[in-house]
């Protein structure tokens, strides 16, 4: 692809903003009609708490039958996705920087005094630009941190799918591609299945809604996660029979650490007295487990998170970095917020959080202070 088609095909268009509207659109009517648990948040500081309508794998099941039967009867290309892929992604970054900013002016303007709509605002814009301006801002009665992430969630099984369509086009499905395209479905549809767990996400509960969730939601999961899935469209690779084998291990090992420990967690907050692995849990100050994965090592569930990355990756073999992106992306981010996380909590727990650190000195990964 030359340059010039390259700029070409980044540049948003109309079609590309209805296909968008049409999709929010679904997530908005689906969210508000199909059966799901009402679960609620965390209390808030102000002792309020929200809670959330968790059908979402309810609307992403119905939202690609609906697909399915409209491919079936050649009213929508398998492709549709694929073959817009990078304007797609250009007009989803605009739409990101609009809503950021619509968000800050409302936002700036409120004199509300909840937790979740109560202004915090500096004297950085930018700043205030890129984390947000209010906790848990609302739309036309969407709780819109939430709506974000799970329209960025299903958004890259959509662009998976649509890469799986445009392969079977060109009749050039490998078994790499199955391979991707399985692990990511698994992760997926596990996470819908327990969708409830993301209300007690740090995401959810303590980050504001500014530019860095809206994008990092709607532009970066979607596109930055399926990148495999594109390479994998144009390059060939062929997997042995032990490294299959490997690559599934990285992926199961990587998903029972993952969905162990966040599950650990939420239960935890939800009942302090469950056991964990058996056995009652233990606790430092009354409010820091250190049963279970927790006992292994700090935020080990972003260990799980990253085998899970490097098993998306892996179906593309060794010969180029360009699929790697993602679980390297994912390794600094993580580290980052690793930071950011032990600062809050130091902070907030002071002593029984350097109580909690000698119990469990590991970062991670055990072994790594």
């Amino acid at each position: 692809m030359d340059l010039n088609h390259l700029l070409i095909s980044l540049m948003p268009s109309w079609n590309s903003a209805g296909l968008l509207l049409i999709f929010f659109t679904y997530l908005r009517l689906a969210g508000s009609v199909l059966p799901g648990n009402l679960i609620p948040g965390v209390t808030l500081p102000d002792a309020s708490r929200l809670h959330y309508r968790c059908n979402g794998l309810a609307s992403l099941v119905l939202l690609v039958a609906l697909l399915g039967l409209g491919v079936s009867v050649d009213f929508v290309s398998p492709a549709v996705i694929a073959d817009r892929g990078l304007e797609l992604l250009s007009t989803t970054f605009i739409f990101s920087v609009l809503v950021t900013s619509l968000l800050c002016a409302v936002g700036s303007s409120s004199s509300s005094q909840s937790s979740s709509l109560k202004p915090y605002v500096t004297k950085n814009k930018i700043n205030d630009w890129w984390l947000g301006i209010q906790l848990n801002p609302h739309f036309m009665g969407i709780d819109l941190k939430f709506f974000f992430v799970r329209a960025g969630m299903m958004g890259w099984l959509l662009i998976n799918l649509s890469v799986l369509g445009k392969c079977l086009e060109h009749s050039s499905l490998s078994q790499s591609m199955i391979l991707y395209q399985l692990f990511c479905l698994l992760y997926i549809l596990d996470y819908f299945f327990h969708e409830e767990y993301m209300t007690s996400t740090w995401d959810i509960i303590a980050e504001r809604l500014g530019f860095m969730l809206v994008f990092g939601d709607l532009v970066w999961i979607p596109f930055t996660f399926s990148i495999q899935g594109w390479w994998l469209l144009y390059n060939q690779v062929e997997l042995t029979t032990a490294a299959v084998i490997a690559n599934c291990f990285v992926f199961l090992i990587g998903y029972m650490v993952f969905r162990g420990a966040n599950k650990q967690k939420h239960v935890f907050k939800k009942n302090p007295k469950a056991l964990i692995w058996g056995r009652p849990p233990k606790v430092i100050g009354g409010k820091l487990l250190v049963s279970g994965y927790w006992g292994i090592a700090r935020h080990c569930n972003y260990l799980g998170d990253l085998l899970l990355a490097l098993s998306f990756s892996l179906p593309c073999g060794i010969s180029s970095p360009v699929p790697y992106f993602y679980p390297i992306y994912l390794l600094i981010l993580l580290i980052w917020r690793e930071r950011r996380d032990e600062a809050r909590c130091a902070e907030k727990y002071k002593d029984v959080w350097a109580e909690y650190c000698k119990v469990v000195p590991w970062r991670i990964l055990p072994y790594v202070y």
